[in-house]
């Protein structure tokens, strides 16, 4: 841990393959990352691409200065963006000469966070590395038969060894993800470290009222893509008693969106189930405080930041018994786990948390809300700055 005898400021390079106005869960937790160090007095950089065409070029923003590499579209995906590593080696190398890290945080394995870590093990700059990937995450990118995306998966993970095995510290937001990454990447040592939550954000205020729906609803938020199958949550909210009258909120944008607003046209439900788009900070927090119900039916999550926010907001959740999400459930006490792409299954246990009573169902809210409270952005936030400044956690890895 710090002493007061190493408490100086930090220059951090924070390596993000993916960042605002990206919106994805590493995204998020890039951008709060930066904010957090900045917070703490650090002098902190964010490498990342443009979200458009043209040259390199740097922002000044809030929480970080913001270096934003030349990129390239891709025709596979509306704003998933690529940098050719001989149009960015150079300017990587550039930018250690002039802003001299004394630390980089790679946030993935590919093209940025990999050369980005190749110039840190060349300088002898300690290297932190997070995980925030599974193969699943890109088969939106890759339309091709599933059997070659299963051999792209196998490469993925054997290039993320090869990578981060080169790094210092390696970290990843659950224990489950840091087997996966021992079993199919062969690294030995993983330290599991929640991506971390500002859970007072979601709470309501002192004095503030915010009125629930006249009818019990259901919401899900996150980037609208196969892995998330939000059509099974469609279909199951289908399948709920028409007595109940459940409606279903879909927040977030993404490739599948037209493919399931024609699922919601087939299926007559266009009077319960609402598509609201992108969403402000303000407008995501009072639609978690207004739902009776979060889902995620996500086969591929490391963590779900979104699940944890509405944990924050006092919500029951119902999320696949999938990757990490059994982490954000006691069975019973705060929601409960489905089976993964099982409409029928999700179908009766929206019903019977919604046919609880309101004082069993606010104490699943409560219980959701205890169960956020070890997820601490701050603490997340002090232990990445210890293993800034040298700190070791071989008791804590996996």
């Amino acid at each position: 841990m710090t002493t007061p005898a190493d408490q100086r400021s930090l220059t951090i390079l924070i390596a993000a393959d993916t960042y605002p106005p990206h919106i994805n869960g590493a995204a998020t937790f890039g951008y709060r990352l930066a904010k957090g160090m900045t917070g703490r007095g650090h002098n902190v950089h964010v490498l990342a691409c443009r979200a458009d065409n043209g040259k390199s070029f740097t922002e000044f923003r809030s929480e970080a200065t913001v270096h934003r590499l030349r990129s390239h579209g891709v025709f596979t995906h509306e704003y998933f963006r690529i940098c050719f590593p001989w149009e960015i080696k150079k300017e990587i190398k550039l930018l250690f000469d002039r802003i001299q890290p004394d630390v980089v945080h790679i946030q993935s394995h590919y093209m940025i966070g990999e050369h980005v870590l190749y110039e840190a093990a060349k300088r002898g700059i300690r290297i932190v590395a997070t995980n925030h990937f599974m193969p699943e995450n890109l088969n939106p990118f890759l339309p091709f038969p599933q059997w070659f995306k299963d051999i792209i998966g196998r490469i993925s993970w054997k290039d993320m060894g090869k990578v981060m095995g080169k790094a210092d510290v390696v970290t990843t937001p659950t224990p489950l993800a840091a087997k996966a990454m021992h079993r199919h990447a062969f690294l030995r040592k993983v330290l599991p470290l929640s991506n971390g939550i500002d859970s007072s954000a979601y709470e309501l205020k002192p004095g503030e009222v915010i009125a629930r729906h006249p009818h019990p609803t259901v919401v899900f938020v996150g980037r609208l893509a196969e892995e998330k199958h939000v059509d099974v949550l469609i279909k199951a909210v289908s399948k709920t008693p028409t007595e109940l009258n459940v409606h279903l909120e879909i927040v977030g944008g993404g490739e599948v969106r037209q493919t399931l607003e024609a699922l919601v046209d087939r299926l007559g439900l266009g009077d319960r189930v609402k598509f609201l788009g992108l969403a402000s900070d303000d407008e995501l927090r009072e639609t978690y405080i207004k739902a009776d119900l979060f889902c995620m039916p996500g086969t591929a999550e490391l963590q779900s930041l979104v699940t944890l926010e509405a944990m924050s907001a006092s919500t029951p959740v119902l999320l696949a018994d999938a990757m990490a999400l059994p982490h954000l459930v006691r069975d019973g006490e705060n929601g409960y786990l489905f089976t993964p792409n099982d409409s029928d299954d999700l179908a009766a246990k929206i019903t019977r948390i919604l046919e609880l009573p309101p004082a069993e169902l606010a104490a699943m809210g409560k219980a959701s809300r205890r169960m956020v409270e070890p997820h601490s952005m701050q603490g997340t936030l002090q232990t990445f700055e210890d293993l800034y400044r040298g700190a070791g956690f071989e008791d804590k890895v996996v």
